[in-house]
């Protein structure tokens, strides 16, 4: 869950940043006598929006080794039998997924896991301690099998692709509808905007409309942990291991009677407007599509 905070939070510092430096240079004129040039300014919003997303993805492993502490295990020389079964069992993960071998990585933490990176080749998957003390063997490697269908599926980049869609109308409107405020507000005929309350309103409406543009971000995010789970029963060839590790994480979840703080920062649990703001669907919804699923044959 801290992976897509940080992945979220990493696209708005760009985008502000890069809107304050084009204000500065005097870039975003987008008027004339006739009204806005939607073609430039799309054009622009693109770039904009595209920029912070691909700088997010190509920096999403330095990021989360960085954010989360993890250290990458050596193939070479493994700390210990753990740390060989690991990278053991992500390697004929990997082979079944049909990717390159991944860094694998411990970091300190409750029980979780994650998997990045631009490449489906050149990934990250990294799992905490937490998981590794609270979970037995086959839930841990139904835990890996699913952050491996994460790679398989090229999950970061098709959620960097999205944002930056996301990204690029956030900024596109932002500037309309600022444009119409600064109209509105300006005591005299001047249509061409640009002033100081259209870039404070620029600003802010950038802010509220990625805010509500990041439930789009959420959507995809929630749809790919369904697909993830049935990837990592696919890889396993069953879906039970899935179920209980799932069940394991749940029963950990009310042990601790709340969520870690990055979790309930995000609404991960609840029927309330906060849950279209969650990474990650409920654990039970997770288990209950998992018992429908059918799980088909690896080819040989």
């Amino acid at each position: 869950m801290k992976r897509i905070f940080l992945f979220l939070l990493t696209n708005i510092a760009v985008l502000l940043v890069i809107s304050v430096i084009l204000a500065v240079l005097g870039v975003g004129n987008y008027t004339s006598q006739y009204g806005i040039d939607y073609v430039n300014l799309l054009i622009m919003s693109a770039v904009i929006g595209f920029t912070g997303s691909i700088i997010s993805l190509l920096m999403s492993k330095t990021i989360a080794k960085h954010s989360m502490g993890a250290r990458v295990i050596d193939p070479q020389s493994p700390a210990n039998a753990s740390e060989t079964w690991l990278l053991n069992t992500v390697s004929q993960l990997a082979q079944k997924a049909q990717v390159e071998m991944p860094e694998v990585a411990i970091y300190q933490g409750p029980p979780n896991a994650f998997a990045t990176g631009a490449f489906k080749n050149s990934a990250l998957v990294a799992v905490s301690t937490g998981l590794l003390n609270s979970m037995d063997e086959e839930e841990v490697c139904a835990v890996l099998a699913h952050e491996m269908s994460h790679v398989a599926n090229g999950d970061m980049v098709t959620l960097s692709l999205i944002q930056g869609v996301v990204n690029t109308f956030v900024v596109f409107l932002s500037r309309i509808v600022a444009e119409f405020i600064d109209r509105a507000l300006r005591s005299n005929s001047d249509s061409q905007g640009g002033g100081g309350t259209y870039f404070v309103c620029v600003l802010v409406l950038q802010t509220v409309f990625g805010f509500l543009a990041s439930m789009i971000v959420a959507w995809f995010s929630r749809y790919r942990e369904y697909r993830a789970d049935a990837g990592a029963a696919h890889l396993m060839q069953s879906k039970t291991p899935m179920i209980k590790a799932l069940q394991r994480l749940e029963q950990i979840s009310s042990a601790d009677n709340e969520l870690p703080q990055e979790m309930n920062a995000f609404g991960i649990t609840g029927k309330n407007i906060a849950s279209l703001f969650a990474s990650h669907p409920p654990l039970q919804e997770r288990i209950e599509a998992l018992k429908a699923l059918e799980v088909t044959p690896l080819p040989k």
